[in-house]
């Protein structure tokens, strides 16, 4: 995969509804997730994996640098939103990645109303931001298995500590 190639799957709003437009079209089920994903760890990888399971496409709603520093505060995020973005857009199963400023996805999912909504075991479906309004458009909302013991906060706190 040429670096164009992942440069490409990096869409702005516009671009990235067109896209998921076209794939609903052409009878893609999409899914969406989102998060800050700041160190790439296993966890990350197979949560990502077990999403893209769901559907034919997997798109993801990436946090901005600035939403990620007032979720997880002003050391954070460790990697710019540049970096994440591309490290996510090379990973096999991502399809489309595209970077929101707001504290949640919730305009970016009334925007490309995915097929699936997915987050990590960490929140019930209830709780999942935009599950409400997948569900009135006859999609489904998931909450995939945690895996304990990988997190971007256990990786700082062992770098801290050395």
């Amino acid at each position: 995969m040429s670096f164009f190639q992942i440069s490409s799957t990096i869409k702005n709003w516009e671009e990235a509804a067109k896209t998921v437009a076209d794939w609903k079209q052409a009878g893609e089920k999409i899914v969406f997730t989102n998060g800050c994903f700041d160190l790439l760890h296993f966890g990350h990888l197979h949560y990502l994996a077990e999403a893209r399971e769901l559907g034919s496409k997997l798109v993801i709603g990436l946090n901005s640098s600035d939403s990620v520093s007032r979720l997880k505060g002003p050391h954070r995020p460790i990697n710019d939103e540049n970096t994440r973005a591309h490290m996510l857009a090379s990973l096999k199963m991502v399809d489309l990645v595209v970077i929101f400023t707001e504290d949640t996805p919730l305009d970016l999912i009334h925007i490309l109303t995915p097929d699936v909504l997915v987050k990590g075991g960490d929140w019930s479906p209830e709780q999942i931001i935009g599950s409400d309004w997948v569900l009135q458009h006859g999609g489904e909302v998931r909450s995939l298995a945690f895996m304990d013991g990988y997190s971007t906060t256990n990786i700082e706190q062992k770098i801290k500590s050395s």
